[in-house]
């Protein structure tokens, strides 16, 4: 099975644009193998301010050394896997016709502690979409949806394969694989380049069951009851993409939510999973998501209004009370047929940790009118 990541921006773009999109690319990748480096190096300066300390605080501290040692060996088995991870990344923004080479006089990246600090959440994100470990977050996030997609859209009753089903904010593509494995036509969006880089890698390069061993807490230095908590192995992924096809038709779309998806009455399901929230303005994505659905197709939503962009520096955002998205739900024109706020789910969550945190997700299953009254 193979799946596709287009880039439908690329279309349209002029000569600035795509140029810039190099440098974006240039810059994610090079943060991904500056990964290693920067772990290290975090290290490294733990183990020279245990050496200045007192010979008997030291002497309290032979574990914790041995562990930093073990650590320092964790980081490198993340660091084969970021290899085969971004072996081939160049495929999926560059075509055929590309010349790749032309990345290579590039200036060298910049590497932002924030992109280091994606890079390691992408780690975390593989555990809750592709491991046996991520089974619980994934059955109080995902299964809800594809329980409701499966309810209305009864495969007894229709052929599936021609319900299409679009997924937001896809992030590693388990929701997408979950609902074309029921034979739906499904496509997921993304914009984050980290998150499409892992998923091409474990949707078309994982080719057995727990192909991969790797430490996704290793970063957590604090809430740790034990040494071994912070060196805790992960396989991934539990199910093969490639192994396990699905029957239905999967695709993933990088891009823009709100500039990728225009054409009106054609969706005949969105699904959004701790996805509303990350616009600076709900509004839009509400009224996006209203105009692409079909007349009598639903929107379902889960997840918390944690919005973002609320504290990001230089940035606009407005951040709607539950009870306002209501409004502006029914504004836009929805009917609403089931509305919860009380699903308990977790996000990424490190299962060994002393802190532990969950949400009271709202669940939204909106239909838009089978005839609009103008």
């Amino acid at each position: 099975m193979n799946v596709d990541v287009v880039n439908e921006n690329d279309q349209d773009a002029d000569f600035e644009v795509i140029e810039e999109e190099k440098k974006i690319f240039h810059n994610i990748i090079a943060a991904f193998k500056h990964y290693r480096a920067n772990a290290l190096d975090h290290v490294t300066r733990k183990e020279a301010y245990i050496n200045s300390l007192p010979e008997k605080h030291q002497d309290m501290l032979v574990k914790y050394r041995e562990l930093l040692q073990k650590v320092r060996y964790c980081i490198d088995a993340n660091h084969k896997v970021i290899k085969h991870i971004i072996q081939d990344a160049d495929s999926l923004f560059y075509n055929d016709n590309d010349n790749v080479q032309q990345m290579k006089p590039m200036m060298p990246a910049k590497v932002r502690c924030q992109d280091i600090t994606k890079v390691q959440v992408t780690l975390k994100q593989i555990v809750r979409d592709w491991s046996t470990e991520g089974q619980t977050e994934r059955d109080q996030c995902y299964k809800p949806i594809v329980d409701e997609i499966t309810s209305f859209f009864n495969p007894q009753k229709c052929n599936v394969a021609n319900i299409k089903i679009l997924v937001p904010g896809a992030g590693l593509g388990r929701l997408i694989y979950e609902i074309a494995y029921c034979g739906y036509y499904c496509e997921g969006n993304e914009f984050s380049l980290f998150m499409l880089i892992a998923s091409n890698f474990v949707l078309n390069r994982c080719v057995i069951e727990d192909q991969c061993t790797f430490y996704p807490w290793v970063h957590q230095y604090v809430n740790n009851l034990y040494r071994n908590n912070q060196i805790e192995s992960v396989t991934f992924p539990d199910v093969s993409p490639t192994k396990f096809p699905p029957k239905g038709t999967m695709n993933m779309v990088a891009g823009d939510f709100l500039q990728v998806y225009r054409d009106e009455d054609y969706w005949d399901c969105v699904a959004t999973c701790f996805f509303i929230d990350c616009a600076n303005n709900i509004i839009e994505f509400v009224e996006v998501i209203y105009n692409i659905l079909k007349p009598g197709g639903i929107w379902i939503n889960l997840g918390p209004l944690l919005y973002h962009f609320s504290d990001v520096p230089h940035e606009n955002s407005i951040e709607p009370t539950y009870e306002d998205l209501i409004v502006i739900v029914r504004a836009c024109g929805f009917n609403i047929l089931k509305n919860r706020t009380d699903v308990m789910t977790k996000y990424a969550q490190n299962p060994f940790s002393m802190h532990q945190s969950e949400y009271k997700s709202i669940y939204l299953v909106c239909q838009k009118p089978d005839s609009v009254i103008g």
